[in-house]
């Protein structure tokens, strides 16, 4: 009489090891090039972050007679922007001297309400900060602190452009 051997049902051991290793490899080939991929939409974001503030300064200095927002409406200009005053002209109306719009006489002959310009304060994408350091920096030198952007301020006389930083906080990014 003959034995009729079936053939065993399932996976041997070394199979699955096999299947293992070689979804190993593959996961380590793949997963870097989604972290490069998550790099790149973060650099890409504060660069439109970046083209979109440069270009509501240049709106704010056309409606404040070339004066950059930063200054507030002090009458002479500063010599260091302020972070918390460059907010404060983005997100807010003011009149044409820079001065908070309010519904009085002085205000409504002075010009305005202009802005605001920013409905919020733009976080950077690569670090999560959104302080200004005011500095002449230009793309690929370093910003000389931390922080989110670097504005070209230089005491009122900059080009009011504006530049993110990397996740180092101090390398400018264009």
């Amino acid at each position: 009489m003959q034995h009729i051997r079936k053939a065993p049902k399932g996976f041997t051991l070394i199979e699955i090891l096999i299947v293992v290793i070689i979804l190993g490899i593959l996961a380590a080939i793949v997963i870097p090039q989604f972290t490069n991929a998550s790099t790149a939409a973060k650099t890409s974001a504060l660069s439109s972050t970046a083209q979109t503030l440069r270009s509501q300064i240049a709106l704010y200095k056309l409606q404040h007679g070339d004066k950059m927002p930063g200054i507030g409406s002090a009458a002479s200009t500063t010599a260091f922007v302020s972070s918390a005053q460059f907010w404060q002209d983005m997100t807010n109306q003011s009149d044409s001297t820079g001065a908070a719009w309010t519904n009085s006489t002085a205000n409504q002959t002075a010009g305005g309400p202009w802005g605001p310009y920013m409905q919020s304060v733009p976080t950077n994408s690569l670090n999560g900060s959104t302080v200004v350091l005011d500095s002449t920096a230009i793309p690929g030198s370093t910003a000389g602190g931390s922080c989110g952007y670097v504005y070209d301020f230089n005491a009122g006389a900059g080009t009011g452009r504006l530049y993110g930083t990397d996740t180092d906080q101090l390398t400018v990014k264009p």
